[in-house]
C-alpha cells in the first residue's frame, strides 16, 4: 500500500499546454506537448498517447495536470520532462484538468 507521504512526494502542477506537434516517431500514436507551468517551473516538454480522443489544434490554451518532479525519459528521439496525467477510458486516454481556469503552476494538494 501507499502511503499519505509517498502521495506527497509527487509534485502535480497546473499547467496550459502551449505547442502540440505529431510525434511520428513515437512507437504508438502520439504528439509532443509544451506545457507551461509557470514562472517557477517554466516550459516542460512531454509525449502525450492522446490521438485518439484530442486533434492537435484544440490542445493548445487546455490546462492539463502534470507531475513535474519525476526524472526525464527518453522516449524514441523526444526527452519528455513531465508526465501529464489523463483516465484511461473506453474512448482512449481523457486529459485531467482543473474545474475551473486556475494560475499556472498551482499545485494539486
Amino acid at each position: 500500500m501507499a502511503t499519505f507521504e509517498d502521495f506527497m512526494k509527487l509534485d502535480i502542477r497546473v499547467g496550459e499546454i502551449t505547442k502540440v506537434e505529431d510525434f511520428r516517431n513515437a512507437r504508438k500514436p502520439a504528439y509532443k506537448l509544451w506545457v507551461d507551468f509557470g514562472e517557477e517551473i517554466g516550459i516542460k516538454k512531454s509525449s502525450a498517447q492522446i490521438t485518439e480522443c484530442y486533434d492537435m489544434d484544440e490542445l493548445v490554451g487546455k490546462q492539463v495536470l502534470g507531475v513535474v518532479n519525476f526524472p526525464p525519459r527518453q522516449i524514441a528521439d523526444f526527452m519528455s520532462e513531465v508526465l501529464i496525467l489523463g483516465v484511461y477510458s473506453s474512448q482512449g486516454v481523457i486529459l485531467i484538468k482543473p474545474e475551473r481556469s486556475v494560475k499556472k503552476g498551482d499545485k494539486l494538494g
